[in-house]
């Protein structure tokens, strides 16, 4: 039996901006609420009518434990709503619009809001153990005695900070930064410096002329932010208008300053931003009287070894197609996450190898070709950003919106996921 469509209603996220930027100030729950009271708004949807919030989110802030029912009631949603959140690293704003999917086809729901959120920008600096012990010291010791006994102790390296980020972008398993596996699948494809700087440039003149065309415009819901209140930010601030082959070769390797190819510039930037989408059932949607701007067709998740997870979109789409039957050539768009440049280049490569998918997939034949012509049109994180949490909802807000625009019918999203995961989904254009 043939599983019930799922309507994508409407959808918008926040301009997209680099960490300590314009949105620095906003934390990711306003971020979230922000995007949500204005698709609210531009729906004319009664709040009571809604079944369940769902959110993805990386970084979890410790003012906001589940981020999700905060931004709902931030946002004006009624209190008896449910709402959970997501983790699935990079996958996480993805994750929310499937799991809604599925909330949706179970008949648990018949109207759901999914995103995702991340404030790169405030994620914390943490006190190291020796300075944690200290201070729960002096938390249970009752005498002055014994308190300035405590104090005694400290030394000034006791405030070395632990940053979080650069903590959460390891994997525990591999012992690799994610920019490390970076520089294992440029060895392994044997892609050079210059192949990852070129794909860089292209990404920037594409995000470019997206934005000049103004075809982000009809996506981004503006952001007006503390401490000042008085500056609108409408636009992604990563797209570099003046960048050049000239000015990427200059910066040094980041990830391996002897031998490695990685750089700042051809790697995403940390971002923040939020996205989120409106889901319904066919009949929801047409109880409430609104024509959908696509449907969620199918979606797979796939796993892989920790020291190659960018890898992960050609393991996912491999394992979706095996699900659909579909082919590669059934795709009119694909967005595919550009958390490093080397890593959209090896999976285009893997894609059309057949002795990667021997190899890797036990298949007899390769995925499929990748088009260039099709694949990131309007540019990538890497000029746009990666705010993680909301990046698999923003993939798909994206591709939903350029496939309408051109007449086309059908698109894939998928992305890499630390860890050593992949995920993708395919829509279509309504």
């Amino acid at each position: 039996m043939d599983r019930p469509r799922i309507a994508i209603l409407d959808g918008l996220r926040t301009p997209l901006c680099k960490s300590g930027g314009e949105l620095r100030s906003v934390p990711a729950d306003d971020l979230g609420a922000i995007v949500v009271k204005e698709l609210l708004a531009r729906t004319g949807i009664a709040p009571k009518q809604f079944s369940e919030l769902i959110m993805g989110n990386v970084a979890q802030p410790p003012h906001a434990a589940n981020i999700a029912r905060v931004i709902a009631l931030k946002a004006g949603l009624p209190d008896d709503l449910v709402c959970h959140t997501v983790h699935h690293n990079c996958a996480s704003g993805m994750q929310s619009v499937t799991t809604a999917a599925m909330h949706i086809q179970a008949g648990h729901a018949d109207l759901v809001i999914a995103g995702g959120t991340e404030s790169m920008s405030q994620i914390p600096l943490l006190v190291g153990e020796r300075m944690t012990a200290l201070l729960l010291s002096l938390m249970k010791t009752r005498s002055l005695l014994g308190r300035l006994a405590t104090l005694a102790s400290f030394r000034p390296s006791f405030l070395k900070p632990v940053i979080a980020l650069q903590q959460a972008l390891i994997d525990p398993v591999c012992g690799l930064n994610m920019g490390e596996t970076a520089e294992v699948l440029a060895r392994e494809f044997g892609i050079s410096r210059t192949e990852q700087d070129q794909f860089a440039l292209a990404s920037h003149e594409k995000a470019n002329a997206a934005l000049q065309a103004g075809r982000f415009g009809e996506e981004v819901v503006a952001v007006i932010g503390p401490p000042s209140w008085n500056h609108a930010q409408v636009v992604d601030d990563g797209p570099r208008p003046n960048q050049s082959m000239e000015a990427l070769a200059k910066l040094r390797p980041y990830f391996d300053r002897q031998a490695g190819t990685v750089t700042a510039g051809n790697t995403c930037p940390i971002t923040d931003g939020a996205a989120a989408l409106v889901l319904a059932s066919e009949d929801k949607a047409r109880q409430l009287g609104i024509k959908p701007i696509g449907f969620v067709g199918d979606w797979a998740y796939a796993a892989l070894d920790g020291s190659r997870m960018g890898l992960g979109p050609v393991y996912a789409t491999a394992k979706l197609l095996g699900k659909t039957g579909g082919s590669m050539d059934d795709f009119d768009l694909v967005e595919l996450n550009e958390a490093f440049a080397v890593q959209v280049i090896a999976n285009q490569r893997a894609f059309e190898s057949e002795s990667f998918a021997r190899e890797h997939l036990g298949a007899d034949e390769p995925v499929g070709r990748l088009d260039p012509g099709r694949l990131n049109v309007n540019g990538g994180a890497i000029a746009l950003g990666h705010p993680v949490g909301a990046t698999g909802t923003r993939l798909i807000l994206t591709l939903l919106h350029e496939l309408r625009r051109r007449g086309k019918q059908r698109g894939l999203a998928t992305l890499c996921v630390g860890g050593g995961q992949g995920a993708a989904v395919t829509v279509e254009a309504a």
